[in-house]
């Protein structure tokens, strides 16, 4: 993957599969510290200490489409190759957070990517689950749970055309707006 926003979707379709009814994105660049953080944190069904360590085994996966998972085990290598590190938490019916860091300004640092449109793709995959986002530089933040978003919308569709241009146009303008901000000083 050339790009930390697939590998965002990648662990998202893994708190999917474990069943998560809502999963929290965070991306967080600290400047000042030279860090870059993704968080993402689920609901789903969990997983032993066991079952943590055999993720990051490249040959071992739950998906029966094939037969190795390299998506974490190569998002760990990419963050220890930029200076940071792959940690996940996990207990079984309480849900997973994984958090991947790297040095911010490390040369081998993959690009973060479209981050409003992977979230958008996460949200109109799987409409009927709670996508939250929150995209942080240094001080400035933007956050967007779409829970709100479908309670403001009522009986109209959150995969409508009109409704998609409208959180689209959002997302972009909140995660642009936290960027230009941080340039600003």
């Amino acid at each position: 993957m050339r790009e930390l926003s697939l590998h965002i979707l990648d662990i998202a379709e893994n708190s999917l599969a474990a069943g998560a009814t809502k999963v929290e994105v965070a991306v967080v660049e600290d400047t000042k510290r030279d860090q870059l953080s993704i968080t993402i944190r689920d609901n789903g069904k969990g997983m032993s200490d066991d079952q943590v360590k055999r993720v990051l085994d490249p040959f071992v996966t739950s998906r029966s489409t094939r037969k190795v998972g390299l998506g974490l085990p190569l998002l760990k290598s990419a963050a220890e190759a930029c200076d940071g590190n792959l940690t996940i938490e996990s207990k079984p019916g309480k849900g997973t957070i994984t958090k991947v860091c790297f040095q911010l300004s490390h040369i081998d640092r993959m690009p973060l990517g479209d981050l409003a449109e992977t979230w958008l793709t996460l949200l109109l995959g799987s409409p009927e689950i709670n996508w939250v986002l929150r995209y942080q530089v240094n001080e400035k933040k933007f956050f967007l749970d779409d829970s709100t978003i479908k309670q403001e919308i009522d009986d109209v569709s959150i995969t409508e055309p009109r409704i998609i241009k409208i959180i689209r146009q959002m997302v972009r303008n909140g995660v642009e707006a936290v960027r230009q901000n941080n340039k600003e000083k």
